[in-house]
């Protein structure tokens, strides 16, 4: 049976054991108090590369023969380095599958160490859950960012939050300085730039009472989501997919599968499937470690 290690950064750090695609133990957390969330942008590089191999190490438990560990990071990541990251840029173009790697051995740890984005670790946890390893899967994550995952893993950007959904001139929300872009629209962020006087939760509820400035945000909101994942369909074929993060509570359903039914008419495309699912640092960890697996070989 695999052994590895999962960890996902996004506002904490978390991390567990990963044995035969399940989680073992209990699921860690930095920082543990509530009141230190989204302390992570606080650290610098090379304290954060250190708090994630204390986790890792504290996650073993005295285990050995830890096979691989996979970092999962919001943010573009290739062969290692994080060439972006909007919400950690300490990471921005740091050698994290490097750094990490370095410390882990000083911990006695020698596994390879797979630097992944955060979306695709999600995907990758879904797909375990769900019994899909040999299907392709694609799932959004609503957060403070959109973020766009795919199993299996295949090289590319993949930014798919950044994909252009309306030429409106005056959609400059995106935190990238984007025109258009779908992580513009829905973007925690974007939102409370939108309504200066409301909070995106406010804004959702006005809308179930009928407010009509809301109403009409909430169909621009389902409208780009369906754009962005009908523009995937369209590329990559038809297939499951996930939605899932913080904010997913603010998705209607019903709403996004009429809007998406409209703009995918072919009908080779048409067996694709919308699916809500519970945040969850479980599968995330567990998609973190599963990648980690897969790239290793194991």
């Amino acid at each position: 049976m695999a052994k590895s290690v999962g960890v996902t950064l996004s506002e904490q750090v978390f991390t567990g054991l990963v044995v035969d695609h399940k989680l073992v133990g209990e699921l860690r957390r930095f920082p543990a108090d509530d009141d230190d969330y989204g302390a992570l942008v606080e650290l610098h590089t090379d304290a954060l590369v250190k708090t994630i191999c204390e986790q890792v190490f504290a996650a073993t438990n005295g285990e050995t023969g830890i096979e691989a560990v996979g970092v999962a990071v919001p943010g573009l990541v290739k062969n290692g380095v994080v060439e972006e990251a909007p919400n950690l840029p300490q990471l921005k173009g740091a050698r994290l599958k490097d750094l990490i790697e370095a410390q882990l051995k000083e911990h006695g740890i020698s596994a390879p160490v797979t630097i992944l984005n955060d979306a695709d670790g999600v995907a990758a946890g879904l797909a375990a859950r769900y019994g899909k390893l040999a299907s392709m899967i694609r799932v959004w994550t609503i957060g403070m960012g959109i973020g766009h995952g795919r199993y299996p893993f295949t090289p590319g950007v993949w930014e798919g939050g950044h994909s252009v959904v309306t030429l409106d001139d005056k959609e400059t929300f995106c935190g990238c300085g984007g025109r258009g872009h779908l992580e513009g629209i829905m973007g925690h962020r974007a939102m409370r730039l939108r309504f200066l006087d409301m909070e995106p939760e406010e804004v959702f509820e006005a809308a179930k009472k009928g407010d009509g400035r809301c109403v009409e945000f909430k169909r621009l909101y389902h409208k780009a989501l369906a754009a962005a994942t009908a523009t995937s369909i369209h590329m990559a074929g038809p297939g499951k997919f996930f939605l899932t993060g913080v904010y997913v509570g603010f998705v209607d359903l019903p709403m996004l599968k009429d809007y998406t039914q409209q703009m995918v008419k072919m009908s080779p495309l048409q067996s694709y499937s919308l699916e809500v699912v519970e945040e969850s640092p479980d599968i995330r960890v567990i998609g973190s470690a599963v990648s980690a697996e897969q790239a290793a070989g194991v």
